[in-house]
């Protein structure tokens, strides 16, 4: 697993072995960094939600991210995920949160330009997840939240204030693109 652009490409990231984190593929990254790429103009603040290894939130850093947090509960993916900020001098532009999803958005505060969200396939819960973080002050009008999931497993179109923009399909998985509804 490499990174694939941007400031620290090519570089290796190391990932968490033991655990069941299952890292996103270099196409599935390198399709959801296009998509970002060509839609959001403010890379100022990421939130990486389950970050397992931190290669989602690592490429968004490569990629000009100002500041990027790191979630995930597995002491050994959070270990992971500081050798890697380590490694590609980007430690002084992170957090990195070893806690439960949950807690992590209830705890975060202000809004985000971009929220990365890289759940575990079999999570058949992650509605609730999504639903907490549309309703939290992590995600205003200018959020653009991206989740990657089974393509066997079916989002919903809405959840709260979030509305799916689109979804793009790369072989199991599947990329969903929600915005925050405007209201008037």
């Amino acid at each position: 697993m490499r990174v694939i652009a941007g400031r620290a490409k090519g570089f290796p990231l190391k990932g968490p072995k033991g655990t069941p984190t299952r890292p996103a593929t270099g196409l599935v990254r390198g399709a959801i960094f296009s998509i970002l790429d060509s839609s959001v103009d403010d890379w100022s603040r990421v939130l990486d939600l389950f970050s397992g290894s931190g290669s989602l939130g690592i490429e968004a850093l490569s990629r000009g991210a100002g500041n990027v947090d790191f979630v995930d509960q597995e002491s050994r993916c959070c270990a992971i995920i500081r050798e890697n900020l380590e490694k590609t001098e980007f430690s002084d532009r992170a957090r990195v949160h070893c806690t439960t999803v949950s807690r992590a958005i209830s705890m975060l505060d202000g809004e985000y330009n971009i929220v990365l969200m890289d759940p575990p396939y079999k999570d058949t819960g992650i509605g609730k997840t999504i639903e907490q973080l549309a309703d939290s002050r992590l995600v205003g009008g200018g959020t653009t939240v991206v989740i990657t999931h089974s393509s066997r497993f079916k989002l919903e179109s809405k959840y709260g204030m979030l509305i799916m923009k689109r979804e793009y399909r790369h072989g199991d998985s599947t990329i969903a693109i929600y915005r925050k509804e405007q209201t008037s």
